[in-house]
């Protein structure tokens, strides 16, 4: 086959143009999403049927390359983006299966004060910013979503929550590998590209507790709560300045959520809130102690609740013994060791790059060798890798298969009954339960490869670079728009780091700047993603109501995303140039 080189100006001769078109397979999407409230497999369905006819009558994109970008996308939609989620939402299982989840509910009724605003602050924000720091790749956002089902939130409530608090940390999600593939890509330095993200990501780090204050209970919840909220929230913003700019910019959403965590636990000796228990009655938060959607689970039986997640009817009795707290909390400890090792374990055995080492790289058939570059080179994104060991979900598997053997010994004399087989049997149960989000993520990365090998995404941010020194301004608009596409900051600064660099340096603006403004805007595009929110509808019971969930997050993705342009213009003037490092 002839070898395929993607252009920015196929349509008229025209970047503009070429950009134009090249958002349709987009428009189709979030308008069938937004506005005819299809559901979100059929709208991924016919974007991508929009993204193949773009990609190949005004892209000039080979038909049988065009489809073979599609299969590699779907694919990698399906392993290892599905994979993770899959055993995200498993592993929680196994906690409602065995029953000790409603002991994990107690232990957050203590940690946050018994108001269960700020308990949904502390598991979406900082526990599920140190899930994105060691995982990433939409386990924060499966894992916390099912927790804050649990304590009893409303399935939208703890739907946009989650997502709205997986923001601040995705520039160093997954030990910062955005701002690692950027320097990659560029040539530039990570720690300067770190230093000047932990410049901005802070900045909204600061106030998302409160955004999820006022998302959670409205503004009696933020006049209640703020001083919980900007305390949670100040000390995870300093604490990731500090730590990306001092220390080690891959720890720094570690860092900063043990400090979140830590700040809360001492806050709340000396302050409590005020109106908890009108709260409770206000969210609908009465799950647990009312029963309400429950379902009865019993040796390998299961039932989920519609709207809600299951509640096992062996409900613990009450008074948190040192050891039901424990095994309560045992799992989320467990994923935070595994997780570690696995990226940080060099004592010896150098565990990282023994793991990265057994992934099986494979050239895509065909596609490899005729998608080429400029020079006339194959682009790596043509290479598939099976990270069959190294995968988060992997990893996830192997923690829940431990917590699963550790409940299994210690049952309390059959209270909180669960067998190894049970749980595995729960791996089944899940992957049909999950069906449709797993299509919905399949026909969006389909798309997303689509897109970005026959020059869509491309000839997009080309367009918006086209605009000079103002670029500055919608520099982390690229961002946004990768991270919406892909689902992926990673992907993102894959997709327009080169080009931001680029730009920079025709604009006479600061290269870094420009790269980590990508990165920052790629954040608030996140939420916004389609296999976001097809992760969070499936893991609250929402499935096919990706739209109103779309619908309540996305005026905070607008608002969010004009912060960060408004402060990287600044920062590429005098006005506030001298943040910059």
């Amino acid at each position: 086959m002839d070898h395929f080189t993607p252009s920015t100006n196929p349509v008229l001769n025209s970047v503009a143009w070429s950009a134009i078109v090249g958002l349709l397979p987009l428009l189709t999407f979030f308008v069938l999403l937004a506005f005819v409230r299809a559901k979100a497999h059929v709208a991924g369905a016919f974007a991508l049927v929009v993204a193949l006819v773009v990609g190949i009558v005004a892209f000039h994109m080979p038909p049988a390359l065009a489809v073979l970008s599609a299969s590699q996308g779907g694919v990698f939609g399906a392993f290892p983006v599905l994979w993770i989620v899959v055993m995200a939402v498993w592993l929680y299982q196994v906690t409602v299966l065995s029953g000790r989840f409603e002991d994990l509910r107690r232990v957050f009724d203590v940690i946050g004060g018994g108001d269960v605003r700020l308990q949904a602050v502390l598991i979406a924000f900082c526990f599920g910013g140190l899930l994105e720091a060691l995982a990433g790749f939409g386990a924060p956002v499966a894992i916390t979503a099912t927790m804050l089902l649990a304590l009893g939130l409303p399935p939208l409530r703890a739907a946009a929550a989650v997502l709205v608090a997986n923001t601040a940390p995705v520039a160093f999600g997954a030990m910062a590998i955005p701002i690692t593939t950027a320097a990659g890509l560029t040539g530039l330095h990570a720690t300067d590209i770190g230093s000047i993200v932990g410049r901005q990501a802070p900045l909204l780090a600061t106030f998302v507790p409160l955004v999820l204050l006022f998302i959670l209970d409205g503004r009696k919840g933020l006049r209640d709560c703020w001083p919980a909220g900007l305390a949670v929230g100040f000390s995870f913003a300093l604490t990731q300045f500090l730590c990306s700019n001092f220390f080690s910019y891959e720890l720094s959403d570690i860092v900063a959520s043990l400090a979140g965590l830590g700040a809360a636990v001492l806050f709340f000796r000396v302050w409590s809130p005020n109106g908890s228990a009108a709260a409770r009655e206000r969210m609908g938060a009465a799950l647990a102690a009312s029963g309400a959607g429950s379902a009865s689970v019993s040796g390998g039986s299961h039932a989920a609740g519609t709207g809600s997640v299951a509640v096992a009817e062996r409900t613990a009795p009450d008074g948190l013994t040192p050891s039901r707290t424990w095994l309560a909390l045992f799992p989320y400890f467990l994923v935070i060791v595994v997780f570690g090792v696995a990226k940080l374990w060099k004592l010896g055995v150098d565990l990282p790059a023994f793991l990265a080492a057994t992934d099986v790289k494979i050239p895509w058939p065909i596609l490899h060798d005729a998608l080429v570059n400029g020079e006339g080179k194959p682009v790596s994104s043509t290479v598939y890798v099976f990270q069959w060991l190294s995968s988060p979900g992997t990893l996830l598997l192997i923690t829940g298969l431990i917590v699963a053997a550790v409940y299994a010994k210690h049952d309390d004399g059959g209270r909180f009954r669960l067998t190894v087989g049970d749980a595995v049997l729960e791996i089944w149960r899940t992957i049909v339960k999950m069906r449709w989000a797993g299509l919905t993520i399949v026909t969006v990365l389909a798309l997303a490869y689509v897109m970005n090998n026959s020059g869509q995404t491309v000839s997009i941010g080309t367009w918006l670079a086209g605009t000079g020194s103002f670029f500055a301004f919608l520099s982390p608009v690229l961002g946004w728009l990768g991270t919406a596409v892909t689902g992926s900051d990673t992907s993102a600064n894959a997709l327009f780091a080169k080009l931001q660099q680029t730009a920079g340096i025709k604009a006479g603006i600061d290269p870094n700047l420009l790269v980590a403004a990508n990165t920052s805007g790629g954040v608030v595009g996140k939420l916004i993603s389609p296999q976001n929110l097809a992760i969070a509808a499936t893991a609250v019971n929402l499935d096919g109501q990706e739209s109103v969930i779309l619908r309540k997050v996305i005026g905070w993705s607008a608002a969010l995303l004009l912060v960060l342009c408004t402060l990287a213009f600044l920062q590429s003037t005098p006005v506030l140039g001298w943040m910059l490092p």
